[in-house]
């Protein structure tokens, strides 16, 4: 048996469209990321706390045909860069580019990787040593509390992008919730309370 190499510690999740930078119709150039109020500033004190903090992301509009897959990258390192002018940054970035009904080719599957299926979660857990039950994932829908629920997190809404909305709808003991936020600061301190 493989012994653990090194101690497993908690992280936060974050969902990207809406909870981390502003809402956009299936954003597809990197020009187009705008981080929302307070993200920066709670990614360095998460940051400097040494949690990680992980994106993780559907991106259907990859599987939709929508905008390439290499386009994401670009989309990605311009948050990155975005965030390390305000001295903060991501330990990780995982997204699902598939749809199980609307993907084209090789897009079209029902995978364990989309949201609210725990599959990046479970993956960025192995690969970063987190340990998922003294996690906590944020974001803007039902979807995105689920998957960490699935995974044994805890999770947040937080009302900006879609969470206005989802927030009438959402039951939080069925997704393991600590609450319902207007920004991401509130519910990270909240978590760490």
């Amino acid at each position: 048996m493989e012994s653990q190499s090194r101690v497993e510690r908690p992280a936060v999740f974050l969902d990207r469209d809406g909870t981390v930078n502003v809402e956009v119709h299936y954003l597809s150039q990197p020009e187009q990321v705008e981080l929302l109020p307070t993200v920066a500033a709670t990614i360095a004190m998460l940051n400097a706390r040494q949690i990680p903090v992980v994106v993780v992301t559907n991106q259907a509009g990859i599987g939709r045909g929508y905008f390439p897959e290499t386009r994401l990258a670009a989309i990605h390192d311009r948050l990155s860069e975005i965030l390390a002018g305000h001295k903060a940054h991501l330990d990780g970035v995982y997204y699902c580019p598939h749809h199980p009904s609307e993907g084209l080719g090789k897009y079209k599957t029902a995978c364990l990787c989309r949201k609210p299926l725990p599959g990046m979660l479970e993956i960025a857990a192995r690969e970063h040593g987190i340990d998922l039950t003294r996690s906590l994932m944020i974001g803007d829908r039902e979807s995105d509390l689920q998957a960490g629920a699935n995974a044994g997190c805890r999770s947040a809404l937080v009302r900006t992008g879609y969470g206005q909305e989802t927030s009438a709808m959402v039951d939080l003991k069925r997704v393991n919730g600590i609450g319902v936020f207007d920004t991401l600061s509130d519910a990270v301190a909240a978590w760490l309370d």
